[in-house]
């Protein structure tokens, strides 16, 4: 599949930055619409002291005094956090803060993902009820939970809902409810992610347990962005507003987190003792640790956030590691088999494969793999045989207008469940629907219906330059200008005639390059993950002494100790 033509962000324009910096990062500023002094400061240097106050957010005043009421009468209660990664982290940093401000009973609960399943259960309800529990207070979930929060109203025990998640016509009759998305909250924090939203209610209730009095000892709340990082950077909410300055922070204190697990697993996968990039979070650590609940082997993320030893930290990573092996061949065999199924429909404009053979655990990363390599909605599907239903997940490609929940609200007739976000949702269906469910996608996506053109051709960059401009200097500032995310996509450049010095094949089918600046004695090697395959990849093989125009991400590379500057590869052209 060869990618399309390239398209510069915007045009640079000769005018004088704002303060002294490289002139390849004031052209990538300039291109992202950041050309004031103050818009600079705010890219570079975003303040905590600027965050919303957390009493802005719809019910959490009524929150607040929920969980006051409960500290006061030493009442159990339970944290109740979704499986997803964004449910744990946000499990993780509810707990220790309401520990910090000194409540001491304490019970968390996560449904299985396999077994269980998304939402709040009444079945859970229940058994809550049955152990003295007084207060349910949620995670990243409960938001369409109407049933299950009138079940606990039935038994007297109190439900306080925080999610993000879209809400259905009626809300949950819960003693509190704070979701900026829930249609009239005026905070403007609807960027936040179910992490985020707890770590607002740990800031509330600091604030008013600080205004009673009631701190036996204080704490920095900056201690929880641990946390917050991984919870939101996996969640793939836009890095805007709080969003980035908690994120920017947040990687600052996962690189010196006192939490055992995450230190040991930071260390295992190479990336401890240094600053950590959004991507490496979010594509080298987050992975393994969401790993454990979609293969469900014994330990769960959980475990990794709070367990307390570096001994036991030790062993439980090496369980991480374990199941992440599994994992990934589970991965790749369902990625082969669903791509081979995929490729004859991509040009409707979505597709959507389902085996008995796919894991279920890892649907959701065969989705977003078809949906990366096709450049179309993907949406797969896991069947299981003893219960005779599909279990199926559904991504967009990075830049995608549409939504795919969008899609299945469109096909909610032949679903028994489905929920999620634009980009990303979730879906379960009876086999014998599956073919209407087709249907009804290619009736949601066909050209006639649609107001935005699927999978475009073109591929953004942000500025040109030469491979002499990548220099540390330029790194350090580049460094800077992170996180990269959603809403504040990674940095391309276009780098011109450079000559192809040395080309070596890796494992998995990713090549190596080191290239040469004709014009300057600059070399750096620039690494191709997954190239296209065709005519392109078979010239590439025989082309030392060629010169070629790139368009790559720049990245520090650290081994043995030392940083040097490496390319990422996101397309290649001939020159000659």
């Amino acid at each position: 599949m060869e990618i399309g033509q390239w398209q510069r962000r915007a045009e640079f324009q000769a005018q004088v930055a704002p303060v002294s910096m490289p002139e390849l990062i004031w052209k990538i500023l300039q291109a992202r619409g950041v050309t004031s002094a103050s818009d600079v400061d705010r890219c570079f240097s975003p303040k905590l002291q600027n965050l919303t106050n957390p009493f802005a957010l719809d019910g959490m005043a009524a929150a607040v005094e929920r969980l006051l009421r409960a500290f006061e009468r030493q009442e159990l209660v339970v944290l109740y956090g979704d499986f997803d990664l964004d449910g744990t982290s946000g499990l993780a940093l509810l707990l220790k803060g309401l520990q910090e401000l000194g409540y001491s009973r304490l019970k968390t609960y996560q449904p299985k993902r396999l077994s269980e399943g998304y939402g709040l259960h009444a079945a859970a309800i229940e058994s809550f009820h049955r152990e003295g529990a007084q207060l349910v207070v949620t995670v990243d979930v409960g938001i369409t939970a109407n049933e299950a929060v009138a079940r606990a109203n039935e038994l007297g025990l109190e439900v306080i809902i925080t999610d993000h998640h879209q809400p259905a016509e009626v809300l949950p009759a819960a003693v509190a409810v704070v979701n900026p998305n829930k249609g009239h909250c005026p905070s403007q924090l609807g960027h936040l992610c179910g992490t985020g939203v707890a770590f607002y209610l740990v800031l509330a209730l600091r604030m008013k347990f600080r205004e009673l009095g009631l701190l036996t000892k204080d704490f920095d709340p900056k201690s929880l962005l641990d946390c917050f990082v991984i919870g939101t950077l996996t969640d793939l909410v836009p890095l805007v507003g709080e969003n980035r300055v908690l994120v920017k922070h947040g990687l600052k204190e996962l690189a010196v987190t006192q939490r055992p697990g995450l230190r040991v697993l930071l260390d295992e996968l190479g990336l401890g003792g240094r600053e950590l990039t959004s991507q490496e979070v979010a594509i080298r650590f987050a992975p393994k640790l969401n790993a454990l609940s979609r293969m469900e082997t014994g330990i769960s993320p959980l475990d990794i956030y709070l367990v307390e030893t570096a001994e036991e930290a030790r062993r439980l990573v090496d369980e991480v590691m374990a199941n992440n092996e599994m994992r990934l061949k589970l991965q790749s065999e369902a990625e082969a088999d669903a791509l081979e199924r995929a490729l004859p429909m991509a040009d409707l404009g979505f597709v959507w494969v389902w085996s008995h053979t796919y894991h279920k655990g890892v649907v959701g990363l065969v989705a977003t793999k078809l949906a990366q390599t096709l450049g179309v909605p993907a949406f797969v599907g896991s069947l299981s045989e003893t219960s005779n239903t599909i279990t199926g997940s559904a991504r967009l490609p990075q830049a995608d207008g549409k939504s795919v929940l969008a899609a299945l609200e469109s096909a909610a007739d032949h679903l028994i469940k489905f929920g999620g976000h634009a980009p990303a949702a979730g879906f379960e269906l009876e086999p014998t629907k599956a073919e209407q469910l087709g249907q009804a996608l290619a009736s949601f996506f066909s050209p006639q219906e649609s107001s935005t053109a699927i999978g475009s051709s073109a591929v953004i960059y942000d500025a040109e330059g030469s491979l002499g401009d990548v220099t540390p200097q330029f790194m350090n500032w580049f460094q800077q200008m992170g996180p990269f995310g959603v809403g504040w996509d990674p940095v391309v450049l276009r780098l011109r005639d450079l000559e192809i010095k040395s080309l070596r094949e890796l494992r998995g089918g990713h090549v190596a390059l080191e290239v040469a600046d004709r014009l300057s004695p600059q070399r750096l090697d620039a690494l191709w993950f997954s190239p296209p395959k065709g005519a392109l990849l078979e010239r590439l093989s025989n082309s030392i002494g060629a010169v070629v125009d790139l368009l790559v991400e720049p990245q520090w590379n650290y081994f043995a100790g030392r940083q040097r500057i490496q390319l990422i590869i996101r397309d290649l052209q001939f020159v000659s």
